[in-house]
């Protein structure tokens, strides 16, 4: 949330007091509309331009929050909810491969328990996903079980089934999976254990 005062290059939010980019919009903006121009352009017009640079630009960067930083991975929850995964340590593109083909292939299926993939670049090793809610701190042994023994009706097995990659979405009142690095699409590993049939010689 975005908050300003009388002056509308004071702005502030509520996790930073003050902000001190915006001086650097009026240089940005007056030659565009004339030294003068700018000025005269209306307060509600004025504010309404800072806002969406500020929810484009600038909010994004400062409203990131960290949720996990491990050795394989770190995760950021952005402004607007949407999940941030960058990869790295050892088999970083291996694991980043893998999720990204993993959530591709649940979304085929029309697995809604998961998160949705929203994009993914290569380069950095990050993904972006949708926000299947908080985390999961306690839960029955036969019901975790029955969680990750559901996902496999849609042809994957997650191969880390610990109750960590569970997280409760409030807005369905759903159980969810996520973290699908190490997981395994079932049909690629019939395909690969099926017997190979000789073709008969001419």
């Amino acid at each position: 949330m975005v908050l300003y005062d009388n002056d509308l290059f004071t702005c502030r939010t509520e996790r930073r007091p003050s902000c001190r980019y915006l001086p650097a919009l009026d240089k940005l903006l007056r030659p565009a509309c004339g030294h003068t121009g700018w000025s005269k352009v209306g307060r509600k017009a004025r504010k309404r331009v800072a806002f969406r640079l500020y929810s484009v630009i600038v909010g994004p960067v400062f409203a990131m929050q960290k949720v996990k930083d491990t050795l394989r991975a770190t995760v950021h929850l952005d402004y607007d909810g949407r999940v941030f995964k960058t990869y790295h340590g050892a088999d970083a593109l291996k694991r980043f491969t893998r999720e990204v083909k993993v959530l591709r292939h649940l979304e085929e299926r029309g697995c809604d328990f998961v998160p949705h993939l929203l994009g993914a670049d290569k380069k950095k090793l990050t993904i972006i996903t949708s926000n299947c809610g908080a985390r999961v701190e306690r839960m029955d042994e036969p019901r975790l079980k029955e969680l990750f023994a559901e996902l496999e009706e849609y042809d994957v097995r997650h191969d880390d089934p610990d109750i960590r990659n569970v997280t409760y979405r409030h807005t369905d009142g759903r159980f969810c999976l996520i973290d699908f690095e190490f997981a395994t699409i079932l049909s690629d590993v019939r395909q690969q254990t099926a017997p190979k049939t000789l073709k008969p010689k001419p």
